[in-house]
């Protein structure tokens, strides 16, 4: 497989599992602005859309969308706990946060990164954002993990975009129970590893 990335974006999620996981993988950085990979590939052939991630699989198909591809990926490897088994209300419950965090945090963070961005527009963002903080919070009151003591890929998720925080200069302090999330996520070696390696440690 090869994971088409740019440092610290939602694709480190993917990452994180395969590091997890153990799976062996290539990784091939994206230049975002061009559209061009550090292999020299025009990445426009694995995502249209133009932004990452995307996966090549072993028998050359091509997936996109972090909360589709962790999906898979942990599917595959089914015993090691990072997705409930289909049809059972744990899965439903896990799949409820890849929702939430696609649709709602990941957005509301993700509009930061555009530079026509307005003070007004920024505000707003924060302000939702720190909305969704407070739910989080109450969430993750004595939990180790989004759905209780075991690691899954809505940890992976939810801490990559969490990580925009620190980019983006946005105050934690309120919220001391995501930011020992955070520490303990990071902490992981899986995690550790993929940071490592995609130079933002």
């Amino acid at each position: 497989m090869k994971l088409y990335y740019a440092p610290g974006a939602c694709s480190m999620a993917i990452h994180i599992i395969l590091n997890e996981l153990g799976l062996e993988f290539e990784l091939d950085q994206v230049d975002l602005v061009n559209n061009v990979t550090e292999s020299g590939e025009d990445f426009n052939q694995f995502n249209a859309n133009g932004y990452v991630p995307a996966l090549t699989l072993d028998n050359g198909e091509i997936l996109t969308e972090a909360a589709i591809i962790l999906q898979y990926i942990a599917d595959q490897a089914p015993q090691s706990g990072l997705i409930p088994r289909a049809g059972t209300m744990e899965r439903y419950r896990l799949l409820e946060w890849m929702n939430f965090i696609s649709s709602e945090l990941h957005k509301t963070l993700g509009a930061l990164f555009n530079p026509n961005i307005t003070p007004e527009w920024k505000e707003n963002q924060i302000a939702t954002f720190n909305k969704y903080s407070d739910y989080l919070s109450q969430q993750l009151n004595n939990k180790k993990f989004l759905t209780g003591d075991q690691f899954t890929i809505a940890d992976a998720y939810l801490f990559t975009i969490l990580g925009w925080t620190t980019y983006h200069k946005v105050d934690m302090t309120p919220w001391s129970k995501l930011t020992d999330y955070m520490g303990r996520i990071a902490s992981l070696p899986a995690v550790m590893k993929a940071l490592k390696a995609e130079g933002l440690v």
